[in-house]
This record gives C-alpha cells, sequence and structure tokens, in this order.
C-alpha cells in the first residue's frame, strides 16, 4: 500500500512539474529566453544545486554547442562556453543521444558557492534534448544529493516538450510569413463558376446577334457586302474571345490543381498518422504516441486556417472591402518588418537590408493594415523566389515627374515610393503584366519548384488601388526583380461605389453570409495566455463542477469528456436535446450546460428554448457548439436562449477560457 501510495506522489509530481514548466513556453519569442526560463524553473524542481543549458549552433558548416543559460553560476568561467559533437560527456552525451547520470563525483569537479560558504556537488546528470533524431540543446544539472527516479521521469517526459519549445520558437517568425502567403487564397473558385456562366450567356447572346445578322442579310441584300465584313470581324471576335476563355479554364485548372495539393497535404499526414494511432497493438510507446498527435493536431490546425483564409478572401470578391484611414507612423515599419523577416533571411542564407531616405515624413494617412499586407506579400514573394544574394526593401519620397507619370495615382499630397528588390530568378518580359492578374502566374503548374496559388499579386494591386496609389515592375531573367510601390501619403476617403468597382468580382449573397461568420471565429480563437497563477486558479474554478454535455457524436463526446475530466469537472452526457431535458426534470444542479446544435429527435434550438421557458432555468450558462459558419449563426443561437457561442472544430484554450468567464459570473452571482 505504502508502495503505491508513494508511486502515485511521484506521478503527481511529475504531472504537476509539468504542468508547471509548460506554462513557460507561452509568449517567449527568444530561444535564450527559453532556456534561461526553462532552467531557472527545472533546477529547483530536481533539488540541483547548478545547471547550463547549451543550445545548438553552426557556423561556417561545423556544429558546436554553445551555453546559453545557467542557474547558479558563481562567475562567467564556472561553465565552459562550448563544446563539439564527442568533445568531453556533453560532446558524448550527443553523440549516444542519451541521458548520463554519474554519482560521486570527486570534490574539485565543481563547487558551489553561497554567503556562507562553498560545497561540492557529488551527483551530475546530462541530457540532450532531441527533436527529430537530432540533438537540438544539453542540459547539465549538479546536485548534493542523488537524482530520484521521478528526477529522471521528469527529464525524459521534458524532452520532447523543451525540444518542440525550441524548434517553436526558431520557426515563430517562419509560420508568420506562411501565414502571410496563405493569406492570399480566395474563394475565387466560385467566381469563376460564375465568370464561366456569365461568359456562356454572352456567347449565346453574341450567336443570336449573328441569327439576326444573317436574317437583315437575307432581307436587306443591297447591304450584304456591308453586313459580310460585319460578321467576319465578329467571327474574329468570337475566336478570341474562345481562346482568351480556354486561357481563363486552363488557369482555373491549374489553381484547383494547386489547391487540392494544399489542402491534402496536411490531410494525407491526417489520415495516415490517425490511422497508425488507430491500429496500434502496444507497438509505439508514450512519446511516439505523443509525437503522432501533436502531428495530427498540427495539420489540422494548418487544415482549418487554410480553409479560413479562403474565406477571408471572399471579403474582397464580394466587394465588401473597407478603408479605415489612419495615421501611420513610417519609423516603425523598418523595425516591424525586420522582425518578420530577419528569421526568413537566415533561414536561407540571404542577406535583408532596409534603406529609409532622411526626407521620408514621419506619419502618413492611409490604411495601415492594408499596406502592412501588400508590403508582406512583396517580400514573402522577394524570398521565396531568392535562393543567393539577398533582398533590399527601401522607403524614399517619390519624383513629381514619375508621379505625374503614372495615371492611375491619386494622390494631392506627396508621395511615398517603396521598393522591394530581390536577386532572384526574375520574371521575363512578357510575363510582367500577367503576373497581377487573378490566378496567373509564371510557372501555374503543379510540379512548378515554387508554390502559391497567383493570387497575391493581384491582392497587391487592387489594395494599392484602393489607397490611390501604383504598382510597378523592373525585371530581368537569372538577375532579380524591383516591385516598386507607390502611396500617397494622404489618402482621401474612397466611396463605397468606387470600392464596389475596385473588387475582383462579385459572389453570391451567401459568399458574403461566410465573412461575418468568419470575422467572429477571428476574434473568438485568440486563445488566452495562461501562467501558473491561471492554473492554479483553474483548479479551484474547475474541480468539482457539473456540467451538461449534450452532444450526438461519440468522438466528440470522448474528446470533451477527457479534456473536462483532466480538469476535475463532473460530466453528465445526454445524446439529444429531449434526453437533456429528461435529466434536467430529475435533477437541475448543473453549473454550466455544453449544447450541441445538430441533433437527432430534437436539436439545441429547440431542447435551449424549452431549458429556458419550460424549465424556468434561466440563470443557468449554456454554451452553444456548432459548426454551422453561415451568417447569423450566432444571433440564432442567443435568441434560442443560449449564453454564448463557440464554433466547431473547438478551440480546447478558447473553451475553457468561455467557461472561465461563466463559471466565475455564477460564483460572483452565489
Amino acid at each position: 500500500m505504502n508502495n503505491l501510495l508513494s508511486s502515485l506522489e511521484k506521478h503527481s509530481w511529475v504531472q504537476k512539474s509539468m504542468a508547471d514548466i509548460s506554462t513557460l513556453y507561452q509568449g517567449i519569442t527568444d530561444v535564450t529566453a527559453l532556456a534561461q526560463a526553462f532552467i531557472t524553473k527545472l533546477a529547483p524542481l530536481l533539488q540541483a544545486s547548478f545547471g547550463v543549458v547549451y543550445l545548438r549552433k553552426k557556423e561556417a558548416g561545423e556544429i558546436f554547442y554553445v551555453k546559453a543559460a545557467g542557474y547558479a553560476l558563481s562567475n562567467e568561467d564556472s561553465a565552459a562556453t562550448s563544446f563539439r559533437i564527442g568533445e568531453g560527456l556533453i560532446g558524448q552525451a550527443i553523440i549516444d543521444q542519451r541521458i548520463f547520470l554519474t554519482e560521486q563525483l570527486p570534490e574539485e569537479h565543481f563547487k558551489v558557492t553561497s554567503g556562507l560558504g562553498a560545497s561540492s556537488p557529488r551527483n551530475l546528470l546530462i541530457a540532450p534534448i532531441l527533436v527529430d533524431g537530432r540533438v537540438e540543446a544539453v542540459i547539465e544539472l549538479a546536485a548534493l544529493q542523488p537524482f530520484l527516479s521521478q528526477h529522471l521521469t521528469l527529464i525524459d517526459l521534458l524532452q520532447d516538450k523543451f525540444g518542440s519549445a525550441i524548434t517553436n520558437v526558431n520557426g515563430r517568425m517562419e509560420v508568420e510569413r506562411l501565414l502571410g502567403e496563405s493569406q492570399i487564397l480566395t474563394e475565387e473558385l466560385q467566381a469563376q463558376s460564375e465568370e464561366l456562366q456569365a461568359q456562356s450567356e454572352e456567347l449565346q447572346m453574341q450567336q443570336e446577334q449573328l441569327q439576326v445578322a444573317n436574317g437583315f442579310l437575307e432581307q436587306q441584300k443591297q447591304f450584304a457586302e456591308q453586313r459580310a465584313l460585319e460578321l467576319k470581324k465578329a467571327k474574329d471576335e468570337l475566336e478570341d474571345y474562345s481562346l482568351q476563355l480556354k486561357m481563363s479554364s486552363q488557369y482555373k485548372t491549374d489553381f484547383l490543381a494547386n489547391m487540392s495539393h494544399e489542402l491534402r497535404t496536411p490531410l494525407n499526414s491526417i489520415l495516415i498518422l490517425s490511422q497508425m494511432l488507430m491500429e496500434n497493438n502496444n507497438e509505439l510507446d508514450m512519446s511516439e504516441v505523443e509525437e503522432y498527435a501533436r502531428v495530427v493536431y498540427t495539420a489540422g490546425g494548418d487544415l482549418l486556417r487554410l480553409i479560413d483564409d479562403i474565406l477571408d478572401l471572399s471579403k474582397i470578391e464580394a466587394g465588401k472591402l473597407e478603408i479605415l484611414t489612419d495615421e501611420v507612423n513610417v519609423t516603425e515599419i523598418p523595425q516591424t518588418l525586420k522582425n518578420m523577416f530577419d528569421p526568413v533571411a537566415a533561414k536561407k542564407n540571404l542577406t535583408f537590408e532596409i534603406v529609409t531616405q532622411p526626407d521620408v515624413p514621419p506619419v502618413i494617412s492611409t490604411d495601415g493594415q492594408r499596406l502592412q499586407q501588400i508590403l508582406k506579400n512583396l517580400l514573402s514573394n522577394a524570398f521565396k523566389f531568392t535562393d543567393q544574394g539577398g533582398v533590399t526593401f527601401g522607403i524614399e519620397l517619390a519624383h513629381p515627374e514619375k508621379v505625374a507619370d503614372l495615371p492611375d495615382l491619386h494622390a494631392d499630397a506627396s508621395v511615398l515610393s517603396i521598393s522591394v528588390t530581390d536577386t532572384g530568378i526574375g520574371i521575363p518580359r512578357d510575363k510582367q503584366q500577367i503576373i497581377f492578374e487573378a490566378f496567373q502566374q509564371v510557372d501555374g503548374t503543379t510540379n512548378r519548384q515554387y508554390g502559391g496559388t497567383g493570387l497575391g499579386l493581384s491582392i497587391c494591386r487592387e489594395f494599392t488601388r484602393l489607397l490611390g496609389g501604383a504598382i510597378e515592375v523592373e525585371s530581368k531573367p537569372g538577375k532579380g526583380s524591383t516591385f516598386t510601390l507607390y502611396i500617397p501619403s494622404r489618402l482621401e476617403p474612397v466611396s463605397q461605389e468606387l470600392i464596389d468597382v475596385l473588387a475582383l468580382g462579385e459572389v453570391a449573397a451567401s459568399a458574403s453570409e461566410l465573412t461575418e461568420e468568419q470575422e467572429y471565429r477571428e476574434e473568438a480563437e485568440s486563445p488566452p495566455v495562461e501562467g501558473t497563477e491561471t492554473e492554479s486558479s483553474d483548479q479551484q474554478l474547475f474541480k468539482g463542477k457539473k456540467v451538461l454535455l449534450v452532444e450526438d457524436d461519440g468522438r466528440n463526446v470522448y474528446a470533451l469528456v477527457t479534456a473536462l475530466e483532466k480538469k476535475g469537472i463532473l460530466v453528465q452526457i445526454a445524446e439529444n436535446g429531449k434526453r437533456a431535458l429528461e435529466i434536467l426534470q430529475e435533477q437541475a444542479d448543473y453549473d454550466l450546460i455544453f449544447m450541441d446544435i445538430m441533433m437527432p429527435v430534437m436539436g439545441g434550438y429547440e431542447a435551449m428554448k424549452a431549458i429556458r421557458h419550460d424549465l424556468q432555468l434561466e440563470s443557468l450558462p449554456i454554451i452553444a457548439l456548432t459548426a454551422k459558419a453561415m451568417k447569423g449563426e450566432r444571433d440564432k443561437c442567443m435568441e434560442a436562449g443560449a449564453s454564448d457561442y463557440i464554433m466547431k472544430p473547438l478551440n480546447i484554450d478558447q473553451l475553457f477560457s468561455l467557461m472561465r468567464v461563466w463559471l466565475t459570473e455564477q460564483v460572483d452571482q452565489d
């Protein structure tokens, strides 16, 4: 019995320590700060008197492991600054990729000093941190007393967590760049279909006109020669239009193929890994299961973001763009772009230089969000198509003669000239104008070297027009390209009619319905940054609370119950709205209800109305769960009696955030 209690206590200690350390990673964007926070938290937990973190660095083709953080170092010379692979115990641990545990160290090995004296640790622990089979970091810990089994268990569990955190911090800016690129996707598929329909109707109308013309020739033979010329002209126009239609259809086909690839890539990893997890016959250890689950979760998130980005671009096609004029601090633009693209340049071994001329005004009046999106798209393209050399970003005042030569420029004040120059592959002269058209690319095949959907520059052009500016390109194949953006320093208000004209196309009302719900999703899916205090308050707030989960899908039930019960919440299941009413009639002392909308027997809308009116449970919080991404869905749920609303697929952090709000309000009312 005592052994069992001891084992449970060790397990509880390990889980609590894991939770404490996991919260440290949130909000950290610097890998050195991450290492310092990690060792500062880990060393006391393991009762270590000394600790050092060495991080992997690569310089001039050689790999080093450099000291990045320390715990209880008496001076800068207390620990070696770096190790090569195979050098000392640190280097050997890197080669063997295993934990080294040494006991009975000699007294002269190392001393830990304090105000009262110095002691010699007798126990040494060296642990490599692996990510995808590569050692990203090495942790060295020394203690006066032996390391316990739970300490080694914690170190083993933290290897993947800390390694993933290092990878995430290093790749965060790269993710930002990819997200910027992914924003160029749209619902142009629907618009293309409607455009093809319109073109077909126009062709039919022209054919009818030709029939009328032929009949007129029969009746008016005196105009035969004139009509023959008109028919020839109309035939030439039809052939040209047919060629354009064929080209447009090919662009759509290429886009569909590329979009299919982008959607299938994350879906493929989800299907493969989920099948492996489903077929697992205890052959996978826990670390493999956790890694598979992490990849599935990440791929699912990528797929969801891709779908959301496609919905976002419906705003452009529906002509619902809003220009919000505000004061934009030009002096902040260089640092913002450096933060975004320095990691990209470093990863590709490219230079990234920003040059701002002194006569540039510090503040301009324009739509800062649209301007930033244009700049991000241009820089993303520059880095994507550049493998050697670098990218240069420049800001200066445009010369008045140049401004006068730009017919599309609407400016009553000074004009900024913002250029993005790269040393990449360049663009042939015959392709330099079509790249600004939707879905058209220099290489639009699925086996092309560089990815993308062909919408980025088209969106840049439309946003530039809305800002009253113009955009030009100069390029030589094999030499590089320069995109120059001309933006007025003062943007006059743009009428809604002009916005509608400048939109890429018109779509049906249901496309516009999606955008409103998408805006709500963007606001709702920003998870709160949680710390140790939040975790502690969660234990007090959630433990023992009773929740009624009304859901008919067994997979969702399993996932939600697992997540809720880990917080100490007591969960009762109802497979439909009717069963939920029966449970509440028998016992109504629940703290909160999760209500699915689409269910058999009785759906969520009807069930919520009955709870509020028939059962008179006015103050009981009800959070609606729905996968319907249509306009007015949130209002419909609230009218039926919901206290709040969250869309599927659920973000578990945002779900717990909503629970905190409503459970705290219940406590305050009590």
